[in-house]
């Protein structure tokens, strides 16, 4: 077994380079760490795709580039047409000194500004709403197992020249994942789709219309499964012939990535002299009408990633004093949503599971308290943090009404469809660590009821081998693990890479 230095020194390592299995060391102490994640995935796909339609050159500055995801993104906003420049501005994380300088201060100090790295940029040179598809000619996108490229992108298609057709098509895990409502849709605005596999999945073939004029005004979404489907709609809308009404009946799922498909369509708008949208759209039934507006080039700093954010809040919160600073996320002065991304508001879990929250100046900083306590949340609006959450209850103490420290998590039904089968994923690796872990079912949602283990032993290793079924998010979420329990090693870490490629690296931050 490597020594604990050695381990650290191994998160270091790029990613082809990393043990496989990857030993994860527990923390000796508390830490005081500053963080800033990669950019959004979820803001830098919506403005690569806007950016890829709009008319002129477009910077976005700080943006996801090298996970897997986004690289999938820009190869197909080339394949149709958009001309992509990379400018290296450094990593977009923190240096060590970076680190030690904004942690240097007392406790009567005014809370520090973090320090600001050096950021990427992407210039997008667009096409002014009709991808470049030479005549006659159909394309294959494969969009591996990036799912918001596949919904965009399908969506997209539909921008194409007259006389030309566009294949969507992924990897294995892809063709399982479902993407009827979005084409149904998509019929229904008058757009030909064909399924040419298993129906109701990828791959699909997008055949646009003759002209874009004759499409209907109106689509409307019955109970859809995905929050990106809309999207998918509200992005594309802009570029069409006319103005097109949206309507969604049922419960609206994850609205506020609906939220920030409408929000930053609204800030590009206000940057141009546009139309102004709506304020709010969720209801049990909304119309949301999307204009037609010649969308010029724009710049846009993309936000750091909410969602990875939450795995370093998280470890804050499970150590007595442990403090972690995630830089350039900002909530506001109160707490609002100044940030395009709904995830921010896993601010609420943390201040539930006993974890202090501060806002600082462009930052957000949690500090761990003495125990973690039981959880009794919905997720719905915010899917991508309930593996962090779960891990979480996994160290919930007792209280005087909850002996058991039973936590209950709900509105998690869309896991089923993610990049694996989350909650079956999340039974079958939290119960290795001996939680009791039921899969619970409510009406149309379903959800997590979990009981830590009664004892656990934080002293003696325990060799846990934790599977990650090429899913990001249950690697960095079961890395938590390890932070407490000795002996955790996570399979296939090199996972990451879809979505957040120095996760590693910053993870090592917090054993300095």
């Amino acid at each position: 077994m490597p020594d604990r230095a050695a381990q650290i020194a191994a998160l270091r390592l790029p990613l082809a380079d990393l043990p496989d299995p990857l030993p994860i060391p527990t923390i000796a102490r508390p830490f005081d760490a500053t963080i800033r994640p990669p950019g959004s995935k979820s803001i830098t796909n919506r403005a690569l795709l806007l950016a890829a339609l709009a008319d002129g050159v477009s910077e976005l500055r700080g943006p996801l580039i090298d996970a897997d995801d986004s690289q999938v993104m820009l190869a197909a906003i080339r394949q149709l047409g958009a001309r992509v420049e990379i400018i290296r501005g450094g990593t977009g994380s923190l240096s060590a000194s970076d680190v030690a300088n904004s942690a240097t201060r007392t406790l009567a100090d005014e809370p520090p500004v973090p320090p600001t790295p050096h950021l990427d940029m992407l210039r997008i040179t667009g096409v002014n709403g009709r991808w470049t598809i030479p005549a006659g000619q159909t394309i294959t996108l494969n969009l591996h197992n990036a799912g918001t490229a596949t919904r965009f992108l399908t969506a997209a298609a539909i921008l194409s020249p007259p006389g030309t057709s566009v294949v969507i098509d992924g990897d294995a895990r892809m063709r399982e994942r479902p993407i009827a409502d979005l084409a149904d849709a998509l019929r229904q605005l008058g757009v030909g789709v064909e399924f040419l596999g298993a129906p109701g999945c990828p791959p699909l073939r997008i055949t646009p219309p003759a002209d874009l004029a004759m499409l209907a005004r109106s689509v409307t979404f019955d109970d859809p499964k995905s929050s990106q489907f809309i999207s998918a709609i509200m992005l594309i809308a802009p570029f069409l012939a006319r103005q097109t009404t949206i309507e969604v009946r049922g419960p609206m799922v994850s609205e506020p990535y609906i939220g920030m498909s409408r929000d930053l369509l609204g800030r590009l708008f206000a940057q141009q002299s546009g139309p102004k949208l709506p304020a709010s759209i969720k209801h049990e039934t909304v119309a949301l009408t999307i204009p037609v507006f010649p969308l010029k080039g724009f710049t846009l700093d993309v936000e750091p990633d909410a969602s990875g954010a939450t795995y370093f809040e998280a470890a804050a919160a499970l150590i007595l004093g442990a403090r972690t600073t995630i830089s350039g996320l900002d909530l506001g002065p109160s707490g609002g949503r100044a940030s395009l991304q709904g995830d921010t508001q896993f601010v609420s879990v943390l201040t539930a599971a006993g974890a202090t929250v501060e806002r600082l100046n462009g930052a957000l900083r949690v500090t761990g308290a003495a125990a973690v306590f039981p959880l009794d949340i919905n997720l719905e609006d915010m899917p991508d943090t309930a593996m962090t959450a779960a891990v979480m209850a996994c160290f919930a103490s007792p209280t005087a009404d909850n002996p058991t420290a039973t936590s209950m998590i709900r509105g998690l039904r869309t896991l089923r469809v993610k990049e694996t089968d989350r909650l079956a994923a999340l039974k079958t690796e939290l119960s290795k660590l001996g939680a009791a872990v039921e899969i619970t079912r409510e009406r149309s949602d379903e959800g997590l009821r979990i009981s830590p283990p009664q004892l656990l032993d934080t002293s003696t290793p325990r060799h846990l081998a934790f599977d990650t079924y090429n899913d990001h998010r249950m690697a960095m979420s079961l890395a938590l693990i390890g932070l407490r329990v000795p002996g955790v090693r996570i399979n296939n870490p090199g996972c990451v890479a879809k979505t957040y490629p120095t996760f590693w690296r910053d993870f090592a931050a917090l054993y300095r």
